[in-house]
């Protein structure tokens, strides 16, 4: 009768243990750009050649820890950093948290800001991003490089981060929070519905109302634990099929260069427009077809 007691009291605290810890955890993949920093209001401050690039660095892998920090508070397991701004070796490797897997450089593939990330990935967080090309009242808004004027998904005109979400979708990850100015915090919400968002500032003009970094990051820490403990909440970013991309350029030559991607057409005064029934496809045209 003991022998059958002390094993049912045993059984049951093992099934309270597996259910307080699941067994695979969370798997987290944090893409970080740098114009959506706490504090940044300048591509100088950005640049590699800027007199503050090295503050501003700093404060971009200060924001980074914050969101890890709070994905292992929240229960994950593995933590992966994508750093995707220029030169995509910004974040420095030594002040990142340790339990952080970091991505550098790139690879020259498709991926881009989103290199690494895959099906085993249970949500995606983005940090410092920015507004789509043309946004008023955004800080440093432009989509991947000052080349393009606006890029557009089935009629959606799409920020860095809706690219990146879509690249997400493609493996069924949802993108569940953001960091960066106003303006990239109202259009995630627009795309996606359902995501948490905190912004480090608010743009009057070419200036900007910044929060301390420090509250920034506190902000950062408690927006990632909120969203990673609700995962119900959101769905992987998607469009139905067929697609159809619809890149605007600012010069003749960028037009008449993309012009050549195989499958691409010139549609009207410095646009090219690609279609097809594969996101992805879609993903490496407006990648090609921008250089």
């Amino acid at each position: 009768m003991k022998k059958a007691l002390v094993f049912g009291v045993l059984f049951c605290a093992l099934c309270l243990a597996m259910q307080a810890e699941p067994a695979d955890g969370l798997k987290v993949f944090i893409s970080v750009d740098m114009e959506g920093i706490s504090g940044v209001v300048t591509s100088e401050e950005c640049s590699r050649s800027g007199k503050d690039y090295d503050l501003f660095r700093r404060i971009m892998t200060e924001d980074t820890n914050a969101a890890v920090r709070s994905a292992f508070k929240a229960g994950a397991t593995e933590v992966w950093v994508r750093d995707s701004h220029g030169s995509a070796r910004n974040i420095l490797p030594d002040l990142l948290d340790r339990r952080a897997i970091l991505v550098r450089d790139w690879s020259g593939g498709h991926k881009s800001m989103m290199e690494g990330i895959d099906e085993t990935f249970d949500a995606v967080l983005f940090i410092g991003y920015h507004a789509r090309a043309g946004t008023p009242d955004a800080i440093i808004e432009h989509t991947m490089s000052g080349v393009v004027t606006d890029s557009a998904v089935n009629g959606v005109s799409l920020p860095e981060a809706g690219w990146n979400a879509l690249i997400a979708g493609h493996y069924n990850v949802p993108v569940v929070f953001i960091s960066g100015d106003k303006a990239i915090c109202e259009q995630a919400k627009d795309m996606f519905g359902e995501v948490e968002t905190v912004a480090v500032k608010d743009a009057i003009g070419a200036a900007a109302v910044c929060l301390h970094p420090l509250e920034a990051q506190d902000k950062i820490s408690e927006g990632v634990e909120k969203a990673l403990k609700q995962l119900d909440r959101y769905k992987a970013y998607k469009f139905s099929p067929p697609y159809t991309l619809v890149l605007k350029l600012k010069t003749e030559k960028q037009v008449y260069n993309g012009a050549f991607y195989p499958g691409a057409k010139r549609t009207g005064d410095w646009e090219l427009t690609y279609r097809s029934d594969d996101i992805m496809e879609i993903v490496k045209a407006f990648i090609w077809m921008r250089k």
